[in-house]
């Protein structure tokens, strides 16, 4: 029965459905029948059997009905509310942060295309992960997002579902599900070795590929049925029943055994679980279920199953390996244990699990996600296997897939507030998130090597392991985050100790990870990029999770949350001091990034101050604490220093990026600042004299502090000693001026963070966007307050628009700082601070100057102006006291004699550092002056002999008369003796442990040696004895002797130094010798009392060094009367003794420095306009293709018509001369095939891109298909070598040719084509196919055109009128013809022009040069020759805009090169000889007798002399004449043919009538036919045509056809001579251009009306007598050869014979007016959104799939496949094929996905840009931001220009081969 017909499954269906429902006794059997027969259906097995199961499922769940039926019914009962569609990776979803509430929120495109989104911040995004629709979800967006269909809440309205339409379903489906649970069980085997067989797993998938599907379809029929399927699986009773493994059924059984067993591994175990008694470490990660004997396995068992993790974790060693034993309070039983499982679902989600989370399975169960319950049922599900998801996708190899899936799942679940509130409650979510992250950390922890190496107890992670390098653990920590984002879940958090506790824990793995340690050999082997996964690692796990929870932390009420986190951060710190041994000193020459810890404190600090207005004091521990944490962090400043300064040079380049890495705008808010904020409190707490000490200890800049003008620098070589000074300064300067944490508002931060990202560059807005560091936490979705960042952004900074340079570059829309931001805003310390590269300081400096120096507020070169701050918090006061403490004074002090005296090593910048640090000093000193006794004398243990006290003000004053100093015994200072009072310095003596003890006090005149680190010590052990038991004094000694001078001190001696300054002279003096002049500085007050009146100081200061001391010594006078006085006093002394000019070549370093680089950018300057300029005058000449009617350059040769011959230079050897046969000079020259022409369309209604399957594009109309139909029917019906003379080719794939005026000698280029060869470097263009740039302009070329020798002087020659008559003329024409031309002879010329024809032949593919019937024939290169010189004229008519109106030289200037090539192709043409039977210029210029008899000799008849292109004749008898051409002959040429032309267009005028309007114009024409000029006069003419060829059958189809006659031929029966003009005119241009390149000359401009009359003229086609006032009639310009009548008639009787054979064909062959348009590109709609929907998802025609990259031709529409394998043809891939056939070698395509153009051109390629632009002016490569983009129409003129012009190869730089991969 299990294989029965469709029939007998629908009957048996329907019974079976009528007994079960219908109630009575058959109930019980049917329901019998019914197990029975699905167990024989659905038994695993066979997989031909699938299709049958799901058919059988089919037929009963409708009861018999038919399916679609079935499913159309249960549809009518859904109450969607919700749009819940799931998508998988790479589906394009939009975003709306307007109306989300989670910020995760998504959108699929239809929901947000019918919701009303207009002017939101939205956009349009790539999904990674895949996920699901939002729309409908209340949790998740606002309301007023919804679409409009699932706005309505329908719940009410939809009727309820009847019993007996989902009865079957009840009962099948738990038969069914349990179907597929067998199948999982069965096909899955306990991996061997931990290699999971993953082919098997494969394949069960496969097999239950439609199993699966048919799940998802029952999902999609809607919420009746998704209930249903909601009850089976969690049903407990079902699932018991079916899946005990009980029952006779054996199969059955051994499925249960293999689930069993694959459940053994699922719990989590922690070592020490193993024997309960005995803590030994034993296999990590053994399973729990050999304690527990799970299931009745035996022991045995359970530890067969714990090996599989030992192989995982044993192969390490466990001894290396320090595992942390959690607590055992944290292990939460239910977490750990084995997995129980008790409905279908759980254990379908085992499985997904098991089998690695297949995506079918995973929509399947997202799928479901819209019924609430069945989201309850799963969440709580998915809880429960956290801790076996974490192990799985430890194991998995594929976990990059693995993880998105995961996310896929935990984003729906978790982002709902409400259901992650409820699963925390109860499930305990955060416990086992918590648990499960630690557990997964503990698997790669190592020993940390940081400060005490061998005895250190503290493990830390090892970046090197695979989970921390491919970012393993992403998906648990995004979950993490995701849920700490809800405030009700956050608070849980923070109020559970234990938690905390754990987490501090978690945070402590990571804290000092990935230690570098410098190398002082050799350079580091291998750079490891292990840094990478560390500085991921810190952001994603720790910080965050803290920027989450800080984000709660906001309000006063949430203190108790910031005291608890700081409180158990404070205790992990702790732990972690004890567990490295720290004591004092950091280990030198080793530094870590990364301490999460410290900034979890900091950062919790902060926000407790700012928000919650706690006092800071109570959140701080004891100095000994802020001693120690203040040592890390100033480790990391001090090395960032050293990085920078090439110390760490051996360590390769990842040290450099580390230290980028710190300060980038991703991390800097959660590193840098936490850091510097956390010094900044260290600062204001602790001593400040030691703090400096320990700042100039850690920058190793100690020795260098000293007196003396020499020193010995134990710890630092003197190259670096200048930049780690300069490093010490500025850190102080940042420390001390930044107020990110200390009391700026969140706006100001905005505005500072702004201002000095645009004062380092120009920002486009999404840049900006990115650098401006995210406030607070990354994964919250918010934009640094969005709102405030485009107010702000508005403020401070103006838009430039995007703009074009002629060099084809574009620009994007940029954002420049506004003039008063750099007048008041422009921060140093903040750019300093912020910047990545050290060369973006610079940039921001230069700006500056050049903002003063344009505005006129400065000239010369400024220092970084002096900022007033914002005020500091209170809380925060203590910091001001660095400034006032005599350390720092005395560094101060020092650091100004030493610059004063020109020491070594000192720049200007640490000069501006210093001022800065004294204006600081200044700015922020206590209001009344302290009086002198105030001093305790307690305070000044050792600095008594150097300043008094510890205030600036009072300090500046104070003169310091002698200072002994130890020195080297080299030192010049060594020979003076000492007098009796010194004061010491000798910051060098402090290394010296033989110092004698008798110095130390010899009188109370002088102090003891001054020494910062001694100083600092002392401090220390003080603060240690207060706190600590002596215990633990014993281990501290050994410390502080690391420090003694390693090696053997130098010999120092003391010497006394008399110095006689004080901080205010040195200023002054200062002044002088920055100004150069003595005398230089004179008090301002005493000209001026107003200066001294406290006035509002501005908050800023332009100027240089001088304008900071006069600024400093102002602020010195203004706050205290004695220094004013000490300050005239100085002054009136005599000048100072500035040593000489002469004999300080170290002055003349620091100051002349500064005017040599001046000068040097003067020079520069200077250069660079020179060159500027010349290249100006170059691009002038070389490219004159943007300025057409600007620059007239003229022809090459035309302007030099004085000289006899032509001269050229050739480009490589630099010689000028004539070309000669023997050694040609030849033009560079760019052959490119073109199909531009071709696209020249009939209306001037530009063609649309189709973005709806309605709008379609035709070919038909293009220009190149009505000519090649043309062709086509001539050769049905004529003979096909007189076909082939009668039309152009060339509209598609003519050849063009292009020069950029540059000659060179053809040997030199040979030669240099040969280095080329030898030159490997070169890319972009292949030398193989004899491609290379112009040695001189660089130009792209392929070719080199032989200039023909002599030219210039026939055409002087010939330029004279001549009198012959017509006659006389045209004799001599036909003879010229009639001359066979010779094979010249074997020149190198002539070998030239041969290989040059050949280049040109094979410029473009064959099929666009073979048009004859016999392949091969000689007529195909004819026609192909001549084509060639109309391609080339057409296209400069073209590029003249289609008219001649403009006049002047050609437009392409020096660019053209038609003269050259008409010699080439004259030269090949003369080859072939016209039979003179058959040339064309007999029939024009003569009256054959015998008419008849020509035509019926042949079978093929030549074509009709009316139905030949005119301008094809023209070129043929030109090309066939011998060159030069006379002037005379050419304009004899010229009137015959336009005799023809002229009567073509009065038959084509002709067919326009209707019959009446025929017989009006023939009558009134033979009234006219007897007037003296009547073979001038149209009407005349056009009578006689008429006449003639009514005779024949020519108008017999028109009455049919005159209803349709169209309505733009009405206007040219009312005004033939309009149409005649017309008709003429494009031929006219051809000739003009033409003539002017072939014998110079102007050519005239006009207006358009007079066109026609101005060429005529220009031609000689006007009678003479011609005069422009009176009516001027086209007819006049005819100049008959022959009795006009006698040959119109011989002409037209060709045409009657012809339609008596072919009436039908007569009409469709005459040649029409051409009304081409110029050709264009597609015009593009204004929103890229248009195109983007319509194409992303559009289906190739080829090969039907939707392509991965699809892109569509800008020239003709087609949708084509990028780099699809699936539409190759012969290794060509679709877009390469199809810029063949559409322009002949040249595409421009869009690409749909990534909004870019690119261009193909032969065998090279080139992204070109984007034409779409975001609101900001940007372009959006890649769709990566989503924004809206509309169309620029500048950007794609510019593009349509570029392909009009040919100039694609010139303009666009980054070239590459596409190897026909595209």
């Amino acid at each position: 029965m299990a294989g029965a017909g469709a029939r007998e499954k629908r009957s048996t269906a329907a019974r079976l459905k009528a007994a079960l429902s219908g109630g009575g006794g058959e109930e019980g059997e049917a329901g019998a029948e019914l197990r029975a027969l699905l167990e024989r259906v659905l038994r695993p097995g066979e997989a031909s059997s699938s299709s049958e199961a799901l058919a059988w499922c089919r037929c009963l769940l409708a009861g018999g009905e038919p399916w679609d039926g079935f499913v159309q019914a249960v549809r009518a009962y859904d109450p969607a509310t919700l749009c819940g569609l799931v998508w998988t990776a790479n589906f394009v979803a939009y975003r709306c942060r307007t109306c989300g509430i989670s910020p995760c929120m998504s959108l699929c495109a239809e929901c947000f295309h019918q919701g009303e989104h207009a002017g939101h911040d939205y956009n349009m995004f790539r999904s990674q992960a895949g996920g699901a629709c939002d729309c409908g979800d209340g949790n998740v967006m606002r309301e007023a997002g919804f679409c409009r269909r699932h706005r309505i809440k329908s719940s009410s309205e939809v009727p309820s579902v009847p019993k007996d339409l989902l009865i079957m379903s009840e009962l099948v489906l738990p038969q069914f599900i349990f179907c597929i649970i067998q199948y999982l069980r069965e096909g899955y085997n306990e991996p061997v070795l931990d290699l999971p067989s993953e082919k098997d797993l494969q394949k069960v998938l496969q097999i239950l590929e439609p199993h699966i599907s048919f799940l998802e379809d029952l999902t999609k029929m809607g919420g009746a049925m998704r209930s249903v399927l909601t009850q089976v699986l969690t049903n407990q009773q079902f699932y018991k029943d079916l899946s005990s493994g009980g029952g006779e059924n054996a199969c059955a059984k051994k499925s249960h055994e293999k689930y069993l067993i694959a459940l053994k591994g699922s719990g989590l175990t922690f070592p020490e679980d193993k024997l309960v008694g005995g803590v030994q470490e034993q296999t990590p990660g053994a399973s729990t279920s050999a304690l527990q004997g799970c299931a009745g396995a035996t022991p045995a068992s359970g530890q067969g199953d714990s090996s599989d993790e030992e192989d995982q974790d044993g192969s390490q060693g466990l001894g290396k390996r320090k595992r942390v034993k959690l607590s055992s309070t944290t292990k939460d039983q239910s977490i750990m244990e084995v997995l129980k499982h008790k409905c279908f679902l759980e254990e379908l989600l085992f499985w997904t699990i098991k089998y690695e989370f297949p995506q079918k399975m995973v929509t399947f169960l997202l799928n479901m996600l819209p019924d609430q319950d069945y989201k309850i049922a799963f969440t709580k599900t998915f809880v429960q296997h956290y801790a076996f998801i974490m192990k799985t996708l430890k194991k998995s190899h594929e976990s990059d897939t693995m993880s998105n899936r995961i996310v896929h799942i935990s984003v729906q679940l978790f982002s709902n507030e409400e259901l992650a509130r409820q699963v925390t409650e109860e499930c305990q979510l955060l416990d086992i998130m918590v648990t499960v992250l630690l557990y997964m950390m503990e698997s790669c922890l190592i020993k940390s090597e940081l400060q005490d190496e061998e005895n250190s107890l503290h493990v830390v992670v090892n970046c090197g392991e695979a989970l921390l390098k491919n970012n393993t653990y992403w998906p648990l920590v995004s979950d993490f985050i995701n849920i700490l984002s809800h405030q009700s879940v956050a608070k849980k958090f923070l109020e559970d100790h234990r938690l905390l506790v754990m987490w501090m824990n978690f945070v402590s793995f990571f804290q000092g990870m990935n230690l570098n340690k410098r190398e002082l050999n050799e350079h580091v082997e291998f750079e490891s990029q292990t840094y990478y996964a560390a500085f991921a690692a810190e952001l994603e796990a720790c910080a965050q999770p803290m920027w989450g929870l800080l984000s709660h932390c906001k309000v006063r009420e949430t203190q108790e949350y910031t005291q608890n986190v700081v409180k158990y951060c404070l205790e992990a710190l702790q732990d972690w001091f004890d567990a490295i041994n720290f004591v004092d000193e950091p280990t030198p020459n080793q530094v870590t990034f990364h301490l999460p810890l410290h900034r979890y404190y900091a950062m919790f600090l902060s926000k407790a101050v700012k928000c919650q207005e706690v006092d800071l004091d109570s959140l701080l521990p004891d100095q000994e604490m802020l001693m120690k944490l203040m040592v890390h962090p100033l480790q990391i400043q001090a090395s960032l220093s050293e990085i920078h300064s090439n110390m760490w040079v051996r360590n390769g380049l990842q040290i450099k990026g580390q230290a980028m890495t710190y300060v980038q705008s991703h991390f800097c808010n959660s590193m840098i600042d936490p850091d510097i904020y956390l010094l900044q409190v260290c600062a204001s707490r602790l001593d400040p004299d030691y703090f400096i000490s320990s700042v100039f200890e850690r920058f190793k800049v100690v020795d260098l502090l000293t007196m003396a003008s020499q020193h010995q620098n134990t710890v630092l070589d003197a190259e670096h000693e200048r930049s780690m000074l300069e490093g010490a300064l500025t850190f102080l300067v940042i420390l001390l001026s930044l107020r990110l944490h200390l009391g700026m508002t969140d706006d100001e931060i905005l505005r500072a963070e702004m201002v000095a990202q645009l004062c380092m560059n120009d920002r486009t807005h999404s840049s900006l966007l990115d650098l401006i560091p995210e406030n607070p936490n990354p994964k919250s979705g918010i934009v640094p307050g969005s709102l405030s960042f485009e107010s702000m952004l508005s403020a401070v900074a103006d838009f430039k628009a995007p703009i074009f340079e002629p060099g084809g570059s574009m620009q994007q829309g940029m954002y420049t700082p506004k003039a008063e931001v750099w007048d008041k805003e422009f921060d140093p310390v903040m750019v300093i601070l912020r910047t990545v590269y050290r060369r973006d300081v610079q940039s921001a400096m230069d700006r500056y100057t050049a903002f003063l120096k344009q505005s006129g507020k400065f000239h010369g070169n400024p220092w970084p102006p002096y900022k007033k701050r914002t005020n500091l918090h209170p809380s925060y006061k203590g910091l001001l006291r660095l400034l006032h403490c005599k350390t720092l004074h005395i560094v101060l002090f020092t650091l100004l004699y030493k610059i004063l005296m020109d020491h070594q090593n000192l720049s200007e910048h640490v000069l501006c550092m210093v001022l800065y640090l004294i204006e600081l000093g200044l700015e922020n000193s206590s209001e009344q002056e302290p009086d002198e006794e105030d001093s305790v004398g307690g305070q000044e243990r050792c600095h008594d002999s150097w300043f008094p006290g510890n205030n600036l003000v009072s300090n500046m004053r104070h003169f310091i008369n002698y200072v002994r100093v130890r020195v080297p015994e080299t030192a010049p200072e060594v020979k003076r003796e000492p007098p009796a009072s010194t004061s010491a310095d000798g910051f060098a003596a402090s290394q010296n442990p033989r110092r004698p003890k008798g110095l130390q006090r010899e009188n109370s005149g002088t102090a003891q040696v001054f020494s910062l680190v001694a100083e600092r010590r002392k401090k220390f052990q003080e603060i240690i004895n207060r706190n600590t038991s002596e215990a633990s004094q014993a281990v501290r000694p050994k410390t502080s002797m690391k420090w003694s001078a390693p090696g053997a001190t130098p010999q120092l001696t003391t010497a006394i130094l008399e110095v006689k300054e004080s901080i205010l002279s040195l200023l002054v003096k200062l002044h002088h010798k920055l100004s150069g002049k003595q005398n230089s500085y004179y008090p301002p007050w005493l000209e001026d009392m107003e200066t001294l009146l406290p006035q509002e100081n501005p908050k800023y200061f332009h100027g240089d060094g001088m304008t900071a001391v006069e600024r400093i010594l102002l602020k010195a006078a203004l706050q205290s009367r004695m220094n004013k006085r000490i300050i005239e006093e100085i002054c009136r002394k005599v000048t100072p003794p500035v040593p000489p000019k002469k004999i300080s070549p170290t002055e003349k370093k620091t100051l002349d420095k500064e005017e040599r680089r001046q000068k040097a950018r003067e020079r520069q300057q200077k250069l660079l306009a020179e060159f500027a300029s010349r290249q100006k005058s170059f691009m002038e000449t070389a490219m004159d293709v943007e300025s057409p009617d600007t620059d007239i350059a003229m022809e090459i040769t035309a302007s030099e018509q004085h000289v006899s011959e032509a001269m050229y230079d050739c480009v490589i050897c630099g010689q000028s001369g004539p070309s000669t046969e023997d050694r040609p000079a030849g033009l560079v020259v760019l052959l490119q095939a073109s199909s531009v022409l071709g696209q020249c369309r009939n209306s001037s209604e530009p063609k649309k891109l189709p973005t709806t399957e309605k709008e379609q594009i035709y070919a038909r109309d293009t220009c190149a298909a009505v000519y090649e139909e043309r062709l086509a029917i001539l050769q049905k019906f004529f003979k096909d070598s007189s076909c082939l003379q009668s039309v152009s080719i060339g509209w598609e794939g003519g050849v063009y040719v292009q020069t950029c005026g540059h000659t060179l000698h053809i040997d030199c280029h040979k030669s240099y084509m040969e280095s080329l060869r030898n030159d490997q470097v070169l890319q972009g263009f292949s030398v193989d196919k004899g491609e290379f740039t112009c040695p001189l302009c660089r130009q792209f070329a392929n070719s080199v055109l032989p200039c023909y020798p002599g030219n210039n002087v026939e055409r002087n020659l010939w330029q004279c009128h001549s009198n012959k008559n017509m006659q006389d003329l045209i004799k001599e024409v036909e003879e010229l013809q009639e001359q066979l031309g010779t094979f010249p002879s074997e020149t190198n010329l002539s070998k030239e022009m041969e290989s040059v024809m050949k280049d040109i032949k094979s410029t473009t593919q064959k099929k666009y040069t073979d048009y004859s019937k016999t392949p091969g024939s000689p007529d195909n290169d004819f026609l192909f020759m001549y084509s060639v010189a109309r391609t080339n004229l057409e296209l400069e008519l073209v590029h003249r805009g289609g008219n001649l109106c403009q006049g002047g030289a050609s437009t392409a200037g020096k660019r053209s090169c038609l003269h050259q090539l008409f010699h080439v192709l004259a030269m090949h043409m003369r080859l072939y000889s016209i039979d003179s039977a058959y040339n064309p210029w007999k029939k024009l210029t003569q009256l054959i007798e015998d008419k008849n008899l020509q035509i019926l000799n042949e079978e093929q008849p030549e074509v009709p002399v009316l139905y030949r292109d005119v301008l094809s004749l023209l070129l043929v008898q030109i090309l066939t004449m011998p060159q030069p051409l006379h002037k005379e002959h050419f304009t004899c040429i010229i009137k015959v043919l336009f005799t023809l032309l002229y009567i073509q267009a009065l038959v084509a005028l002709s067919t326009k009538g209707s019959t009446d309007d025929r017989t009006t114009w023939m009558n009134s024409g033979v009234l006219k036919k007897n007037i003296s000029n009547a073979k001038t006069s149209h009407e005349a003419l056009l009578s006689h045509v008429i006449s003639e060829l009514s005779k024949g059958k020519v108008y017999n189809q028109d009455e049919t056809e005159d209803l349709s006659m169209d309505n733009n031929s009405a206007w040219c029966l009312h005004s033939p001579e309009t149409y005649l003009q017309q008709f003429c005119l494009p031929f006219l241009r051809i000739t003009s251009l033409l003539q002017h390149h072939l014998f110079g000359g102007e050519l005239p401009s006009c207006q358009e009306d007079e066109e026609f009359t101005v060429l005529a003229n220009c031609l000689g086609l006007l009678p003479s007598s011609f005069q422009s006032s009176h009516h001027f009639s086209s007819a006049s310009c005819l100049d008959w050869p022959v009795p006009a009548f006698d040959i119109i008639s011989q002409w037209c009787s060709e045409l009657v014979s012809f339609a008596d054979k072919h009436p039908t064909q007569v009409k469709s062959l005459f040649l029409q007016e051409s009304k081409w348009d110029l050709p264009r590109l597609l015009q593009l709609p204004e929103n890229y959104n248009t195109i983007f929907q319509y194409y992303h998802r559009k289906s190739c025609s080829v090969c039907t799939k939707v392509p991965k990259d699809p892109a569509v031709c800008l020239v003709c529409g087609t949708f084509v496949c990028l780099k699809g394998l699936c539409c190759k043809q012969q290794s060509y891939c679709e877009c390469v094929l199809h810029s063949q056939n559409c322009g002949a070698g040249t595409g421009i395509f869009l690409l749909i996905n990534a909004s870019v153009i690119i261009i193909i051109r032969g065998h090279r390629f080139c992204l070109w840009g984007s034409v779409y632009l975001d609101a900001h002016g940007e372009e959006d490569r890649d769709l990566r931001r989503g924004k809206p983009l509309y169309i620029c129409k500048e950007r794609y003129k510019v593009l349509e220009q570029q392909w009009i012009s040919h100039t694609f190869d010139h303009i666009n730089k980054r070239w590459g081969p596409h190897y026909n991969g595209l």
